[in-house]
Formats: C-alpha cells, sequence, structure tokens
C-alpha cells in the first residue's frame, strides 16, 4: 500500500524493504492517476512503456537505491521534451515528437527516475493561473471550484494528489511557484541558469527557468542537485558558484505593512505575519524592506520590453495566431509594439533597479515573501484574465530579472480549507543554502503535504558541530564581496554575521586593488560597532589562507558586541594615517553600496 503523499525517502525506503517493486509502484499509481483531476496529464506513458522502463533500470541497476532517484517516478510539464511521448505546449497546433530527452529529462532517467508522463500547463507557459488549455483546467486539489495556478498547473497537482513524488515545471514569472502555494507543495525555483533549458520550448529565453514540485524542500533539492550542471548546448548555462547563509544571527528581509498587497483578501494577511512570527521563533530576526524596487522590476516583466522577447519565440514557433488562447494571444502578439531602443531603455532601467535592491539586501540575507496575494475561482479567472493573472504575480515576477534562486513552501490553511504558501528569497546560487530554513518554515507552519494534511515533513539538516576554526572578515571576503571566493575555494561556510564592540574604526586603505578595508581597535572611542561575518574553515585551510594574508593586515583577536571575541582582520594602526575613515557607515558592505549610489 502506497502513502498518500509520495515522497522520495518513502518510496526508498520501501524498495530497500522490498515492501514494492517498481512495476507494482507503477501499476498502483496508475491506478491512482484514473481517480485524479483529468486535466492533469495532457500524455500519459503507455503503461507498456513504463514497465519497459522498470525492468531497464533492474537490469542497469539490480539493487534498489543504487541510483540517487532509483524507481522514482515524476511528470514532466508539457513545454520539456521527453522522447517517445509528444510535446504540445498545450498548443495542438504546435505538437511535435522529440527524438531525445530535454537535458534535464535525460539526467533524471540517468538517476533512475521513471516519467509518467507530460502535464498541462497555461498554454506556451504563458499566465499563472492554469486556466489557459485547451486540453482542460486542472483545479486546486482542495477545492474544484478554485485554480490550480500556473503556468506549471498539471505538474503541482499531479506531486499535490500523490501521484508523482516530483514533478518538473518552468518559471519564467512565477510558475513553478504559484502552483505549489495553491496545492500545499514545495516549489523550487534554482538560480537562472543552474539547470539546463536544452529541450525545453522558451516562453522568454534569457530568463526561463526548470523548477521542481515536490511533497518536501530535501525532496526538492535532492532532484535540483542530481539535475543541476552546465551545459554547453545551451547558451544561458551557468557555473555554480554555490554561496553561504550564515547559521546564526540570519536576518529575513519582509514586507512593511504599507507594502503588503492582498487585494481584499484578509486571510492570507493573517497567514503571511504568522509566517513572519514562525521565523522570529526559529530564530531569525525579521527587518523590515522597501519593496519599491523589487515591485518596479516585476513591472517590467509584463509592462516593459521583455513581452517582445515571448514575441520572438512565438514567432519561431511556425504557428498560426488564431490558434492560440486569446489571452496568450494578447501578451504574445503585444510584444509587437517594442522597439529596439525600448529594449535598451528596458535594460538600463533593470540595471537602475538591480542597484536599488542592493541596499535592500545590505539589510537581509533571504527575502520572506508572500507567494500569491490571494487565489481565485476558475470562473472568476476567465471573466477578468489579464488583471487578476497580473494580481498572482505581484511577488514573484521579479525574481529571474535579478537572478535570484527560490524556494516556495506551505504556510497554513485559510479558514475555508484553502492552502497559502510563503516563498525564500536570496541572490543567486543560494538554492542550496536555503534549503535548512525552508524545510524549517514548512515544519513548523504544520500543513503536512499536499491533500495529506497529517503527512510529516521531516526534521530540516542538523548543523554539523565540527572542529572547524572560526575567522571573522571585514571587507572584501564578505559574501558576495570581491574576494569571498578564495573562502568558498576552501570550503568554508558563513556561520553569522555580528558586529564588532564599539571601540573599532574603519578605514579604506589606499592604493589596494581590489578596494579594501583596513579595521584599528581604539580604546576609549564609542563608535556604532563595525559589521562583520564569522566563517568557518577546515584547520589545514585556515592556517593556509591566513599564510597568504599581505600586510598591513592580519589575524588578531577581535571583540564582539555580544561580549564575544573571534579571530579575524585586523590593521597595523600605522597604514590608516592617511587614510580615509568610513567608521560611521557601519561596515564595508554599506561602504560599497553608498559608492555605488554615489558613482551611478
Amino acid at each position: 500500500m502506497l502513502p498518500e503523499m509520495l515522497d522520495i525517502a518513502t518510496l526508498s525506503q520501501g524498495y530497500a524493504a522490498r515492501r514494492w517493486t517498481p512495476a507494482e509502484v507503477l501499476t498502483l499509481l496508475a491506478e491512482r492517476i484514473d481517480r485524479i483531476d483529468p486535466a492533469a496529464f495532457i500524455t500519459l506513458t503507455p503503461m507498456s512503456r513504463l514497465f519497459k522502463a522498470a525492468a531497464d533500470l533492474i537490469a542497469r541497476a539490480p539493487e534498489p537505491n543504487s541510483l540517487p532517484l532509483w524507481g522514482i517516478p515524476f511528470t514532466v510539464k508539457d513545454n520539456i521534451d521527453v522522447a517517445g511521448l509528444p510535446t504540445t505546449a498545450a498548443c495542438p497546433a504546435f505538437a511535435y515528437a522529440p527524438d531525445k530527452d530535454a537535458e534535464v529529462v535525460a539526467r533524471l532517467r540517468t538517476a533512475g527516475a521513471i516519467v509518467l508522463g507530460k502535464t498541462n500547463l497555461d498554454q506556451f507557459a504563458t499566465g499563472l493561473n492554469g486556466t489557459r488549455s485547451p486540453y482542460g483546467t486542472p483545479r486546486s486539489v482542495f477545492d474544484f471550484n478554485y485554480i490550480s495556478g500556473g503556468s506549471s498547473s498539471g505538474s503541482a497537482v499531479t506531486v499535490a494528489a500523490g501521484v508523482a513524488a516530483f514533478a518538473l515545471g518552468t518559471d519564467t514569472a512565477g510558475s513553478g511557484r504559484v502552483p505549489a502555494a495553491f496545492n500545499n507543495i514545495v516549489g523550487i525555483k534554482p538560480t537562472p541558469g543552474l539547470i539546463s533549458n536544452t529541450g525545453m520550448v522558451p516562453a522568454c529565453r534569457s530568463l526561463d527557468c526548470v523548477s521542481i514540485f515536490a511533497a518536501t524542500v530535501a525532496d526538492g533539492a535532492l532532484v535540483r542537485r542530481v539535475a543541476e550542471g552546465f551545459d554547453p548546448t545551451d547558451p544561458f548555462s551557468r557555473h555554480a558558484q554555490p554561496a553561504m547563509l550564515p547559521t546564526k544571527g540570519l536576518r529575513v528581509g519582509v514586507l512593511a505593512a504599507a507594502d503588503r498587497q492582498f487585494f481584499g483578501d484578509r486571510e492570507a494577511g493573517r497567514l503571511y505575519a504568522m509566517a513572519i512570527e514562525r521565523a522570529r521563533g526559529l530564530g531569525a530576526t525579521p527587518v523590515e524592506i522597501d519593496y519599491a524596487p523589487f515591485r518596479e522590476t516585476a513591472a517590467l516583466l509584463y509592462d516593459g520590453p521583455w513581452v517582445a522577447e515571448r514575441l520572438a519565440a512565438f514567432e519561431s514557433f511556425g504557428v498560426p495566431a488564431d490558434q492560440l488562447d486569446p489571452s496568450v494571444a494578447g501578451i504574445m502578439l503585444g510584444g509587437a509594439g517594442h522597439s529596439a531602443a525600448d529594449a535598451f531603455r528596458g535594460q538600463y532601467r533593470l540595471a537602475e533597479l538591480r542597484r536599488r535592491t542592493e541596499a535592500e539586501w545590505a539589510k537581509a540575507d533571504i527575502l520572506l515573501l508572500p507567494t500569491a496575494p490571494t487565489i481565485y475561482r476558475v470562473k472568476e479567472m476567465l471573466a477578468d484574465p489579464i488583471v487578476l493573472n497580473s494580481r498572482l504575480g505581484t511577488y514573484t515576477n521579479f525574481f529571474n530579472l535579478l537572478g535570484l534562486s527560490g524556494v516556495a513552501v506551505p504556510a497554513g490553511f485559510r479558514s475555508d480549507g484553502l492552502p497559502f504558501g510563503i516563498t525564500l528569497a536570496a541572490p543567486g546560487f543560494h538554492d542550496e543554502a536555503l534549503t535548512p530554513v525552508a524545510t524549517a518554515l514548512h515544519q513548523a507552519a504544520d500543513t503536512g503535504s499536499g491533500l495529506d494534511r497529517r503527512f510529516i515533513v521531516p526534521d530540516p539538516p542538523a548543523l554539523a558541530d565540527d572542529d572547524r576554526l572560526r575567522l571573522a572578515v571585514v571587507g572584501a571576503h564578505l559574501s558576495g564581496m570581491a574576494l569571498n571566493g578564495e573562502l568558498l575555494a576552501l570550503g568554508a561556510t558563513l556561520d553569522r554575521r555580528c558586529r564588532t564592540s564599539a571601540d573599532y574604526r574603519l578605514y579604506r586603505l589606499p592604493g589596494t586593488t581590489p578596494a579594501k578595508p583596513g579595521l584599528v581597535r581604539e580604546t576609549g572611542f564609542a563608535g556604532p560597532g563595525i559589521e562583520i561575518e564569522v566563517w568557518a574553515l577546515p584547520a589545514e585551510a585556515f592556517g593556509r589562507f591566513v599564510a597568504a594574508i599581505p600586510a598591513p593586515l592580519g589575524i588578531g583577536k577581535i571583540s564582539l558586541s555580544d561580549g564575544g571575541a573571534v579571530s579575524g582582520f585586523l590593521c597595523e594602526a600605522n597604514a590608516v594615517t592617511e587614510a580615509e575613515e568610513i567608521t560611521l557607515f557601519g561596515g564595508w558592505r554599506a561602504y560599497m553600496a553608498a559608492q555605488r549610489e554615489a558613482a551611478a
């Protein structure tokens, strides 16, 4: 008997204990598929092919769990190629038969996963609601009157209904997050370029990314690790540059009261406030941010020249405009009104807004946002498809324009039984770093997963209590700064952010490339304290790192504002006699942000 909610850990445990075989799992899932929303799928893999896939798996890897995703069933959004199944992008006039898997599908199959079928979507991945498909309208698994979210509608439904252990979607404007919120599951939106887009029908090629739906953050992260990797055939693929978050003192950026737009949905507002308090209860510090630059960035996606990129994709499809859903046609063809000059002006505006967001990232390590401000009935969406769809992207549309990583998790239920979700956002390549905090918030919300309200979310990964040495950095080695890669290359991880005691001054050292600060202690001085980061390094790496530090910098004990002390970068006092003092900025990051703003 399979569990109501399929998660990778439970399936793998069952395989290891010989409670079921891949063929038996597939047989039971075929019965379950017959009972779920028929609009979730566009094409099912024939049972004969499923059984062959199971047999081929055992021939290739006889021992259960000898591959990372051994025997794990998954579904694929129908704008991602699966060899032997048609790709339609929810447009029959576009359908074709791919002769090979998309790169992401190939990696997952190599890891032992088995494709159950292709799922429904808003046509050409254009929409956040799930109603724009000639193959039917998938609904929220909790109430058939409500939308499932889109464009990855069918993918989310198959996971939430316990048919697939995970599903692939795509996410350009929120399509891998909004359906997760409306179906009480997890949505992983990787850093753009982390997972290959080769073999995916484009929406906005420069912004598209493959997303993952799963029962838990741990499952989604596992799939992401298997799927990710540089692909030279994808011009937008990127080499991963993993970044860390502090293990203590995490600062969580939240919306100020004036920025909390829920379009009259008081239940959503209440649940968002509760999610913030859960974060506080887990030891994080909520910090209000100015949402304006993020909101203005989001507006660029459909009110700026990026709609012309959708037109560029559509023109390559060879599909007559009269074969499009009316709402999709309006968006696609609307791109014709933008010129090349508009495209450059849009890029300039995006650069300005990205610079403005830097001041907010200086306040917070991650953002905690509503995934969607509200949810609508299907009939409401059909009556006002453009305005209501636009509202759904209030807190999602800016992510890929800014190159962010994100994880959407369940965050509670309204009094009417419909789910609500939040999304954690971080700068690019913090994908792995978001996993423990997202898991902890999902677990604390006590929502279960998908239809199974009793599903127990596993504990977040335990933080290692090791014998690594701690080192405080104050300048170019801070996370995201010019020399931070030196720490990452040594296997260092960010332990926490904190401040020095008040008796430290900070200077910009002249003639250094890249620019570096000098931290000097002065007895009797009373300043703001200087922001620092504490990194944990293996003992042998610590020694190699310290040996390479150039004069006038060295390592000494730094007193902290909480009364503690840590080894860290200090500067010889005679080196700052002619240097510019920048103490009042409170830290190197704030000083550099001010310099960039002044130069803009």
